[in-house]
């Protein structure tokens, strides 16, 4: 058996080294460990807080657009099909807002038309005038939330016109304050 040397015989053409001292060692693979944790943990922490970040703005983009409520203008031709909502020729002050979820997809419409732009509306929903009952405010509380609308005031009348699923459900809610310019509510709701 060979005693071992303190050290290995330096190859030919090469300086002899002493040994590696114990203390300058650990403070290698110290610094071996900690360069290796900085190469995993700074792209790990930049990857987490990236993700809380789009996290964040998809969040803020929500609440953006569900706290705007109602868009001014037209819904799209698509729209006004799927919800059986034909906004009548003369219209205005339009506004819309759609909202969709697993359970139930919703679009709120509001316009003034005329007498016979009114007329107009609720017949091709297959409803009549007639059918409006005083002071019956059929968008509920949720729905007026969402909106922003409040019914305050005289001359609302209202109905809620129920169809057979795949065609939707409309609540129909009629300020007739001015009644040549009557102000038409509508939420219409479809059960995917």
């Amino acid at each position: 058996m060979t005693a071992s040397l303190p050290h290995q015989a330096a190859p030919p053409g090469e300086p002899h080294r002493p040994a590696e001292n114990p203390r300058h060692r650990i403070k290698r693979r110290a610094i071996t460990l900690l360069i290796i944790g900085l190469l995993i943990g700074v792209p790990a922490g930049y990857l987490m807080i990236s993700a809380n970040q789009s996290r964040s703005s998809g969040k803020d983009k929500e609440a953006k657009y569900s706290a705007t409520g109602l868009t001014p203008g037209w819904p799209s031709k698509v729209q006004r099909r799927l919800y059986q909502l034909p906004v009548p020729h003369p219209a205005d002050y339009i506004a819309y807002y759609e909202t969709n979820n697993w359970k139930t997809s919703r679009l709120y419409l509001q316009f003034r038309t005329t007498e016979a732009g009114l007329d107009t509306f609720l017949g091709t929903m297959g409803v009549r005038r007639e059918q409006l009952k005083k002071n019956d405010v059929t968008i509920g509380a949720r729905d007026r939330r969402v909106s922003g609308w409040t019914f305050t005031g005289p001359g609302w009348w209202g109905l809620t016109h129920q169809q057979k699923n795949p065609a939707p459900t409309q609540d129909v809610v009629v300020n007739t304050s001015d009644p040549n310019y009557p102000m038409v509510y509508v939420v219409s709701r479809t059960v995917p």
